[in-house]
């Protein structure tokens, strides 16, 4: 606990000095809950028209031991554009043997597999295919 002058601040001084931290933390966002990094890595990706990998998909590679050759990711990023110009706003981009969900909108991967990974070979919730 913080002492001033050898007497304990008020409650009303720890609130104050506790909402000033708050703000000063809130800095860092934007008013949509975006940091700066992740608002200059989206105007980075659209510049570029590279898709990103969301922290889910980024964890599926990384969990199933998938890397993408730069070949592969420019197939990836051809699929992408090619359902954009479609129409299709959650797209699976089958390139070699993996398989991409990418939402088109946003040119953001929200998951990847490798297809030996799909028993069934079911996937939901997309309403389009690009094979690359």
């Amino acid at each position: 606990m913080n002492v001033s002058g050898n007497q304990y601040l008020s409650i009303e001084q720890l609130r104050d000095q506790y909402f000033k931290q708050q703000k000063q933390s809130q800095n860092n966002v934007t008013q949509d809950g975006f940091s700066f990094g992740e608002i200059l890595q989206k105007h980075q990706a659209e510049q570029t028209g590279e898709v990103k990998f969301s922290k889910h998909a980024a964890n599926r590679l990384s969990d199933r031991n998938i890397e993408l050759t730069q070949q592969q990711l420019e197939r990836l990023n051809d699929g992408t554009r090619k359902a954009e110009a479609k129409g299709i706003k959650e797209s699976l981009v089958l390139v070699d043997r993996l398989a991409f969900i990418v939402n088109t909108k946003n040119n953001t991967v929200i998951t990847a597999m490798d297809q030996t990974e799909t028993n069934d070979s079911i996937f939901t919730n997309i309403d389009g295919a690009v094979i690359i």
